[in-house]
């Protein structure tokens, strides 16, 4: 992939190789983003915020800012999600992202397991799958990307979704199986 990054200065200061390597995994998973200029910085207010032009043409800069201290997988995909939310606008995406918070965490997760280490922000979650996250991420990933489906045919998949999240965690959770050894007949 040719995505051409350019650090900011205040955010080279804080860059760390954990931040580097989080980063270079994360843009491989975005294959919309191949030839694109981003800029990341840093921010100290959020955990991450994007930059786009109001009306982005193919120059157009794309700058995300990130919190080093606290930086997830979905944070950076989320964020970059919403590069690709701008991008669509222009019709250059064959897949449009429709705009919006909620939007952009169902589609950060659906793409990919990496973005499911920490809980979304904007979408709705009962308490024990926030707190749970580690057990529910998988099945959530799962429902968003059936919720990406159904909104093929069903304007209101996202109160959908939330529905379908707040019933998964009515359900008990499946026991992970015990990973002792087995004996082998020999």
């Amino acid at each position: 992939m040719d995505i051409s990054v350019v650090f900011t200065a205040h955010m080279k200061r804080r860059l760390t190789r954990r931040a580097l390597a989080m980063l270079e995994l994360a843009l491989r998973q975005f294959p919309e983003l191949d030839g694109k200029g981003i800029t990341i910085g840093h921010t100290k207010v959020h955990l991450g915020s994007a930059v786009l032009p109001r009306y982005p043409t193919p120059e157009s800069k794309l700058t995300i800012r990130l919190k080093v201290r606290k930086l997830t997988y979905n944070t950076i995909g989320h964020e970059l999600t919403h590069l690709l939310q701008g991008l669509s606008r222009q019709s250059a995406l064959t897949t449009r992202i429709p705009a919006g918070e909620k939007q952009c965490d169902v589609w950060t997760i659906a793409r990919s397991g990496l973005f499911c280490d920490d809980a979304p922000g904007y979408l709705r979650l009962p308490r024990v799958v926030r707190e749970k996250w580690p057990e529910y991420a998988l099945s959530v990933r799962s429902l968003c990307i059936a919720a990406i489906e159904k909104r093929r045919t069903y304007r209101l998949y996202l109160r959908w979704l939330e529905a379908e999240i707040k019933q998964l965690a009515r359900r008990p959770l499946k026991k992970a199986r015990d990973a002792t050894q087995l004996s082998l007949p020999i």
